[in-house]
């Protein structure tokens, strides 16, 4: 395991308010998503844990980051890598234990981090003792009732209930064979058979959950990353659907049936109660950030209401294509739409489930898509609200492409034998150091290969070599934080558009902090004089360069 370069003393923290004096820290904070099977392996069996993350503290304090959102660390067959939970009061023992758990959040603390993790409340895994007794206790067992098991349609019920499809390909439902040996029930699950959704109507789920909110926050940690926040509960009778395989077709929560339905948000003013109860005792605020994948941004702003989720991820800027119309309209959706709740926008480009920007904005063209992912990332970073950074995007990692079929693990391969989703090409373990795999990644060394193989081109994308080279995308970001926590312009929540030509996108921060977004290819005048105070490209004198973001902070007496 490499132990990363320090160039720098790492900088002092202190578990304060806020990014901005007087507001909630959630606000405006940049938060680092830790996959943590591919962070950084402790152990040496090739597989990032716990104590990986520890290690690597002192790297993403340098950076820049307010916190860390780990990724499911719970005991989990690892049919889709901890999103599939046998026990939400645990820590597998692939990434450690809960002594473990504990040191790393109190490090975490001590570099001034805070610790959101990730709870999984849609679905389970099918290992969960909840799901084995439904199964064993045959139909009519109380266990059935904290699932979705219905009979069949059809003679003998050999026709699943309705006609859903699932996310990850298929039929949304699978039969169980019952006690006595014959074909029985059938349950629902709108991702996998290894994941089955559980009946949020019944209110022993409710109960439980809070009670799992509870113990992870008697263990201290900050907040929480609810997965699939759009979800938890179905129509009541659930009926067929209209289109059935929309969410198979999208890849997203699509049908209305069983996505984003009302009574969800009982459940989240629930939970932000219990989130405040625990603020009240000390100060310190504990967040829920949603993922919440929604049609529409006025969708989005009911579940952050002042009683609801804190936050919750803004996927249609990370939707948008490269173009000044399509980042223009996602901003002013989301600031008229969630911002007008009083909550902040959260900004996301890059996560564990999506094709990383650099390839995505690039296609084959590696040198443009590096040029538009540095520019994306200062647009981000001078927005008002807060961000959210997923491993390797401040290395500006390209999408891993190449890999074989057999060394895939998303189910949705497994599922459909199509690698147009797949997800393990944003996963592959992070490179740490030197010129071969594992570059740093293992304790091993080279005597064991990562769950994931590296391609040998990761050797020029290493933190050794980003920390070392000032023009990297590691110090972009490392000095755009800086300056995001420094800059009293980029406290202010206040964004203004600026007149500017058809490929720039221009704005002012507070009354004199100027970010523009050259989205065409040719040089344009600059919308301010002067250097730049940062930018994701050299700028000649008055030019903004194609593909390019630059900030400017104006003189006092300068109107924009």
């Amino acid at each position: 395991m490499a132990v990363p370069v320090a160039q720098e003393q790492d900088r002092p923290h202190a578990l304060t308010s806020g990014p901005a004096a007087g507001l909630p820290w959630w606000r405006s904070a940049v938060v680092y998503q830790v996959y943590i099977r591919s962070f950084l392996d402790s152990t040496g069996d090739g597989i990032g844990d716990l104590a990986g993350v520890r290690a690597g503290l002192p790297y993403l304090s340098r950076l820049g980051v307010d916190g860390i959102w780990l990724s499911p660390f719970y005991p989990s067959p690892q049919r889709d890598h901890g999103y599939d939970v046998a026990d939400y009061r645990t820590v597998d023992p692939v990434y450690g234990d809960m002594a473990e758990f504990d040191l790393l959040v109190a490090d975490a603390h001590q570099h001034g981090l805070r610790v959101v993790i990730d709870i999984v409340p849609n679905h389970c895994s099918s290992d969960h003792p909840w799901f084995r007794a439904a199964v064993a206790g045959g139909p009519g067992s109380p266990y059935r009732r904290l699932f979705h098991f219905r009979d069949g349609r059809g003679p003998d019920g050999t026709e699943p209930p309705n006609n859903w499809r699932a996310m990850f390909g298929g039929p949304a439902w699978s039969r169980v064979t019952e006690p006595d040996g014959r074909p029985g029930q059938w349950y629902l699950h709108l991702f996998t058979p290894d994941q089955p959704d559980l009946n949020w109507r019944d209110p022993r789920v409710g109960a439980e959950f809070e009670d799992i909110l509870r113990f992870w926050l008697d263990r201290d940690v900050d907040g929480f990353r609810i997965d699939v926040a759009a979800g938890l509960f179905r129509h009541p009778g659930l009926p067929d659907s209209p289109d059935p395989e929309a969410d198979e077709r999208a890849r997203d929560s699509v049908n209305p049936l069983a996505w984003n339905r009302p009574e969800v948000h009982g459940v989240w003013r629930r939970w932000r109660a219990i989130c405040e109860e625990y603020t009240a005792r000390d100060g310190r605020e504990r967040l829920l950030v949603g993922e919440v994948s929604v049609p529409t941004a006025a969708d989005q702003a009911r579940y952050v209401r002042p009683d609801e989720l804190h936050q919750a991820f803004f996927f249609h800027l990370l939707d948008a294509p490269w173009s000044t119309d399509a980042f223009r309209t996602a901003i002013t959706d989301a600031l008229r739409d969630i911002a007008g709740t009083g909550s902040t926008v959260t900004w996301v480009l890059n996560n564990h489930d999506q094709v990383r920007t650099v390839t995505r904005y690039g296609g084959e063209t590696p040198v443009l898509g590096t040029a538009r992912a540095r520019a994306a990332a200062l647009l981000m970073l001078a927005l008002p609200g807060a961000a959210y950074i997923y491993q390797g995007e401040e290395l500006g990692l390209p999408e891993v492409l190449d890999l074989p079929d057999d060394v895939l693990t998303d189910p949705i391969f497994r599922r459909t034998g199509s690698r147009r989703y797949v997800r393990d090409g944003c996963r592959v373990p992070l490179p740490w150091s030197g010129h071969a795999s594992p570059f740093g990644f293992t304790a091993a060394g080279g005597a064991v290969r990562p769950w994931l193989p590296q391609p040998e081109w990761f050797a020029g994308y290493t933190t050794d070599r980003a920390q070392l080279d000032t023009t990297s995308f590691w110090h972009l970001y490392r000095d755009a934080l800086a300056l995001r926590a420094r800059l009293p312009q980029l406290k202010d929540e206040r964004l203004r558009w600026l007149d500017s030509a058809p490929q720039v996108l221009a704005f002012v921060r507070g009354d004199s902090l100027v970010c523009a977004v050259n989205f065409g290819d040719t040089p344009v005048p600059a919308p301010a004089s002067g250097a730049p105070l940062l930018a994701s490209k050299p700028c000649a004198e008055g030019l903004l360069p194609g593909n390019t973001a630059a900030w400017w902070v104006l003189p006092s007496d300068t109107a924009v």
